[in-house]
């Protein structure tokens, strides 16, 4: 703020004053300007203190231009704000960005409660229904779009399909249950334990569970 007074009362001094100042002023000291190489004189007239404008701009590295009848100074580091915008943007974030692993890791609870939910309806011999499924189907799927909401990093962008495709698979897992449930008077207790989707199912979890505790993008078609 300093310097800018300064400037703005020297541009104002130099245009409007150097002819008396030529006359009239005397040389009392030298100006010296932290951070800069160089000195200039000084004139003090009535109790003012002014320095050449050239001197000023070659002191502070500016350049000077002309306008009409102004003269403008234009200092470093004072160009055009969109160039220095884009200079001080910050860089791309990589790996997965904190709030879509955040909201990713809920929309897999959500997975994992909706099939906690399905095995022990089985093991237990309990009555699948599909109002009572669909209740966890809706409510994960509304996690799952505040998920790819989320997206930003190039990673979010590749691990979203392989939640999707989680989402996916535990739907179609209820789905294959919830016929055969319909269909039979009795479903064996221990059904899930040999069906290769459940086994994929966990697989995939496994996958995302290590690509979230590593954050590095890692797809080994479990989830697929």
């Amino acid at each position: 703020m300093r310097r800018n007074a300064i400037q703005i009362s020297v541009m104002l001094g130099a245009i409007l004053l150097l002819p008396l100042l030529v006359l009239l002023a005397q040389e009392t000291s030298s100006l010296l300007i932290e951070g800069q190489q160089g000195k200039t004189r000084v004139i003090q007239m009535q109790g003012k203190n002014y320095v050449e404008v050239d001197e000023l701009a070659r002191m502070t590295g500016g350049s000077l231009r002309f306008v009409g009848t102004q003269i403008i100074l234009t200092l470093p580091g004072s160009g055009d704000a969109s160039s220095q915008a884009v200079q001080s943007a910050p860089a791309t974030p990589v790996g997965l960005s904190r709030p879509f692993l955040a909201a990713g890791i809920e929309t897999m609870k959500e997975i994992l409660e909706w099939h906690a939910s399905l095995k022990n309806a089985i093991e237990r011999d309990y009555p699948l229904s599909d109002d009572w499924f669909g209740n966890f189907r809706r409510q994960t799927q509304s996690s799952l779009k505040h998920t790819e909401a989320l997206v930003i990093t190039d990673m979010d962008q590749k691990a979203l399909p392989l939640l999707v495709n989680e989402f996916t698979n535990m739907g179609t897992l209820t789905d294959k249950y919830l016929k055969i449930s319909a269909s039979r008077d009795y479903l064996p207790l221990d059904s899930l334990n040999n069906d290769p989707l459940e086994q994929k199912l966990l697989t995939c979890w496994q996958s995302l569970e290590s690509m979230a505790s590593s954050n590095r993008f890692v797809d080994d078609g479990s989830c697929q």
